[in-house]
């Protein structure tokens, strides 16, 4: 045999071999030695229990989270005891990312070991992209009420919490007491929304709860938009983003956000400062939405992705649940860990009363109300 032959035998035997190799790479084994796909693995079954997922987690060793603030929900906490309970390194792309770019991180960095393994996604824009989601349900699912979650377990709500007004009590005088009250011209310069509605569904609700306000309905966000670009004319809203950072300087001395955020803001201002936050959320103008959790199809640390969301609807003491309650958050499962006597008693005793009945609004509510910010919030 020549030796030309030789050499395209070896390449090919050692292509046919690397190909199996790869193949092999993307399956796992569960504790009943049956061979399991990681990407396709739709519970922890699959992986032939929890046990196992577990075991197949770890040796990934690493999570791609995005998006995800420190003191937003008690996240910081959250991936903290993620990573001390089962020793894997999460790495946390673009903190302040809005729900939109996280999608854009996706699409972008799609067959890259920086791919987002795990998104946390307003609804409006979570259910716009459900063919990027890996189909998965976690051990508590059924306990997911039924309106909150993908029949097929692409998405499921996590947590909620309601539109509030925050405000530096040191330095905004009078206090804001409603919505309208933010076209007080002792306000100019002061009032900032947490994002652009277009693109961050905090911002989005917060044009909701401006339309409420306003004569609008869910049906009928028009009032709000109007509302902000009266605002902006009068020089009272300004369209720069609020951070935690940004209200500890004391530059962002009004902020519309959700009102576990406005406590984890409060949460981080340094000892001894100056800054003295408080919020409202405006009675019987009470508007919740709940974040959406998804496994992005295709990820790079499948196993270890599977089992973030295991821990985040876990109803142990120290599980996700919990840390969203303690987050100042409304957990999904709350209803159900109640009854159960699973949930945070001290801290749910804490959480604060609000005055009227929450508005959450449809799927094609969310729709309608986004094509018109779409269409009109660049001009604003």
């Amino acid at each position: 045999m020549d030796s030309s032959r030789i050499r395209k035998m070896t390449a090919l035997f050692a292509t046919t071999v690397l190909v199996v190799v790869i193949a092999f790479a993307a399956v796992a084994y569960g504790a009943n030695s049956r061979a399991v796909n990681k990407q396709k693995a739709d519970s922890a079954k699959d992986f032939g229990g929890m046990k196992a997922l577990i075991k197949a987690a770890k040796k990934e060793g690493k999570l791609n989270t995005i998006a995800l603030p420190a003191m937003w929900a008690n996240y910081g906490v959250i991936m903290k005891r993620f990573q001390k309970k089962y020793g894997i390194k999460i790495t946390n792309a673009q903190p302040e990312a809005s729900s939109q770019e996280e999608i854009n991180a996706v699409l972008q960095l799609k067959g890259t070991s920086r791919m987002p393994d795990v998104l946390d996604l307003g609804a409006n824009v979570a259910l716009a992209n459900t063919k990027l989601y890996a189909p998965y349900k976690v051990a508590n699912w059924k306990h997911i009420p039924k309106g909150l979650k993908d029949s097929k377990g692409r998405w499921y709500a996590d947590y909620t919490g309601y539109m509030a007004i925050g405000y530096d009590a040191n330095v905004v005088k009078p206090a804001p007491t409603s919505v309208k009250s933010l076209s007080n011209a002792a306000y100019k310069g002061m009032v900032f929304l947490n994002g652009d509605p277009t693109a961050a569904a905090a911002a989005f609700n917060g044009v909701v709860m401006a339309s409420l306000a306003n004569g609008g309905s869910p049906n009928n966000m028009q009032p709000g938009i109007t509302f902000f670009k009266n605002l902006k004319a009068s020089g009272n809203f300004q369209t720069v983003n609020p951070t935690a950072a940004t209200i500890a300087a004391g530059q962002t001395p009004i902020v519309i956000d959700w009102d576990y955020n406005q406590l984890g803001a409060k949460n981080s201002l340094p000892q001894g400062s100056s800054i003295n936050w408080k919020w409202i959320v405006p009675k019987n103008n009470v508007v919740s939405s709940y974040y959406i959790q998804a496994i992005v199809k295709g990820c790079p640390h499948p196993a270890a992705a599977r089992l973030w969301q295991e821990f985040l609807y876990s109803n142990a003491k120290d599980g996700g649940q919990n840390e969203f309650l303690r987050g100042g958050a409304h957990p999904v499962l709350q209803q159900w860990m109640t009854k159960t006597g699973t949930i945070d008693k001290k801290t749910l005793k804490k959480m604060p009363k609000v005055t009227g009945t929450p508005v959450q609004l449809t799927q094609a509510q969310v729709a309608k109300g986004q094509a018109l910010c779409a269409q009109q919030w660049p001009n604003l």
